[in-house]
């Protein structure tokens, strides 16, 4: 069954499986979704993650951080695009903006820094 927000589905799987203390969650894969799981465990909000059956599914390991919130911004029904200066700060810089940057993906730090803007993804804390 296909999901109309996959990314969406895939922050609820970690959310889940977090809820239920297990060590690991499969995810179906895509390109972004690898992405955004490389910035989520540069920052340290999931472990490792590999992909499996022939690049059909992601297999990530939850060690990391406990987040405790892993929040959609953009969604396919009303997208949310900012520019440099408009990039928001997650509990004044403690928490982590996941934008999608003409540059790839990447932190709304890593962003700024740049000078980029671009769709938000998603937020962690």
């Amino acid at each position: 069954m296909a999901t109309t927000d996959p990314i969406a589905d895939m922050l609820t799987r970690i959310r889940n499986a977090r809820m239920v203390h297990k060590e690991s969650v499969v995810i179906p894969a895509s390109k972004l979704k690898v992405e955004v799981l490389k910035v989520l465990k540069a920052e340290g909000y999931v472990g490792e993650f590999a992909l499996e059956n022939n690049g059909a599914t992601i297999l990530a390991n939850l060690g990391g951080s406990e987040a405790k919130k892993l929040v959609r911004v953009s969604k396919p029904g009303r997208r949310v695009y900012v520019g440099k200066a408009e990039i928001p700060q997650v509990l004044q810089g403690h928490g982590l903006v996941v934008i999608s940057t003409s540059k790839g993906v990447m932190t709304g730090k890593q962003a700024r820094k740049l000078g980029l803007g671009g769709e938000l993804i998603c937020k962690a804390w």
